[in-house]
């Protein structure tokens, strides 16, 4: 009885999760208690990082929500960081949270349109090196003036939107019928290996963009909120970003773009698959059928959702209100006009996001872990020293600084933490102005470009990893660092050769 009953807890602890990453995550927490009382909370910082991007890189196998909350809550109850400190962490990003809670659900009523839109433009641009092109650089200028989680947000609604009505097709269903993408079990056989390079199509595309949030964010004041961070340290307004930083953003969005163009001609990291002709094929069925289909009822929710998403670029393009409150009114408006108005359709809406922001937290108290047991504070030491780094060199030590730390940690944590020792040194006289200017600029590209190596080094990265359609893709952590890994090098190279040698 008692042996069944171990077998139960066992079986539930983590649901379906395999037993190896059970006892895994056990262990973890096992080894945190051990390494505190021998090697002290310092090391034990370092060593809950490791295991949280474990939890990560594992996405597929068990949503890091639970694995890494455990985690999380490990740390708050040894003493690692307080209950005050993460709810610090979380007000300090409440804009993000805020963002995610109401900007993704908004998208989410624009479905239609974007689907409208992107199938036009996937039928009509027959290059996939054109294609991807398209995805890079559209994604690039909308997060210079919208925010990456928006437009991340939009890609994935997108994908999803692709792969189910081919894959509705695939199991041998009509347009128009109710069907569960997720599930394979009813693909008929001879779809299984067209499904398998449309993933791998969806795959490239989608990278390409989500890498593309990363180029345009680093341009300008509003495209990264550690940007408007900075700016208000340094007190620099919107030309004056541009400026500051175009040495640096400039060159590295030409490297970034034709990185892309040469993956697809090369195939190289998992890019370059084509779409399957019968993928393509069904897609204009589809649109087709939508063409004969389309009432005045739709047209106008269509008219609705295109008048709501040029205020969505107004508002977010001025920061007319804080993101989350623009998506909100979009939320209010979409819903108002198109007729959406009971609780079980707008609930719909907010599944996608609500798991992610609850992970976000999560990861605040890690971010928190490394405040309070300052893990980062003797590499700023280190570098801030004139006697081991020269004061010429310094900016590109930064640089690199900035961005391996991103990789592992938030990205918005690592600007906060070094702008602020950056900004004591100037106030005390240790640095001059112009050198601030420089070393703060160090920082916001630090920050923004080596970290598209991970996807816990960005938001946007993290988003699309934990997003229902990174299953369906077979999008894990593993081939994200591998995709990621060519514009990685070429960004932080040319990155880091503009800090040293432009700015």
């Amino acid at each position: 009885m008692s042996s069944s009953l171990a077998s139960a807890f066992l079986n539930n602890f983590l649901g379906n999760a395999p037993h190896w990453y059970k006892k895994t995550i056990v262990g973890f927490l096992l080894a945190n208690i051990v390494v505190l009382n021998i090697a002290g909370p310092y090391v034990t910082g370092w060593l809950l990082i490791i295991e949280f991007i474990f939890t990560l890189a594992m996405a597929l196998k068990c949503y890091p929500l639970q694995p890494g909350g455990l985690l999380a809550l490990e740390a708050v109850l040894l003493g690692m960081v307080s209950p005050q400190v993460v709810y610090d962490e979380a007000i300090t990003n409440f804009p993000v949270i805020l963002l995610l809670m109401f900007m993704v659900a908004g998208i989410y009523f624009m479905k239609d349109l974007l689907l409208f839109t992107f199938t036009k433009i996937l039928l009509n641009v027959r290059s996939k090196v054109a294609l991807s092109f398209l995805f890079c650089i559209v994604s690039a200028f909308l997060s210079a003036f919208l925010d990456a989680l928006t437009v991340t947000a939009v890609l994935i609604s997108v994908g999803v939107g692709f792969y189910s009505v081919y894959h509705k097709v695939a199991s041998g269903k009509t347009f128009s019928t109710s069907h569960d993408h997720g599930n394979d079990d009813e693909l008929r056989a001879a779809h299984r290996e067209n499904l398998e390079q449309f993933r791998a199509f969806l795959r490239s595309l989608l990278m390409h963009g989500a890498v593309g949030t990363a180029l345009g964010g680093v341009c300008t004041l509003v495209g990264e909120p550690q940007n408007l961070l900075i700016a208000q340290v340094a007190k620099w307004d919107f030309i004056t970003f541009f400026l500051t930083m175009a040495p640096v953003t400039m060159p590295v969005l030409v490297a970034g773009l034709l990185t892309c163009i040469v993956l697809e001609k090369t195939g190289w990291f998992g890019y370059g698959s084509l779409i399957p002709e019968e993928v393509r094929n069904i897609l204009q069925q589809y649109d087709d059928e939508q063409k004969q289909q389309m009432t005045h009822k739709h047209t106008a929710k269509l008219w609705v959702q295109g008048a709501v998403a040029l205020f969505l670029i107004a508002g977010l393009a001025f920061h007319l209100a804080e993101v989350g409150l623009i998506g909100l009114t979009v939320i209010v408006l979409v819903t108002s006009f198109n007729g959406i108005i009971e609780e079980h359709q707008i609930g719909k809406a907010f599944q996608e996001a609500l798991p992610f922001t609850a992970l976000l937290v999560v990861f605040f108290t890690i971010v928190g872990v490394i405040h309070s047991q300052h893990l980062f504070t003797p590499i700023i030491t280190w570098i801030l020293s004139t006697d081991n780094v020269s004061l010429a060199a310094q900016p590109g030590v930064f640089f690199l600084a900035n961005g391996v730390l991103s990789m592992i940690s938030d990205n918005v944590f690592v600007a906060t933490v070094y702008i602020s020792e950056v900004k004591a040194s100037f106030d005390a006289g240790d640095i001059s102005r112009q050198q601030f200017d420089l070393l703060a600029a160090a920082i916001n590209t630090g920050t923004n470009l080596p970290s598209v190596a991970t996807p816990n080094g960005q938001a946007a990265f993290l988003f699309l990893l934990t997003s229902a359609l990174a299953p369906l893709i077979r999008l894990s952590y593993g081939r994200m660092v591998i995709m990621a890994l060519p514009y990685t090098v070429v960004m932080t190279l040319v990155g880091f050769a503009a800090v040293t040698y432009l700015l």
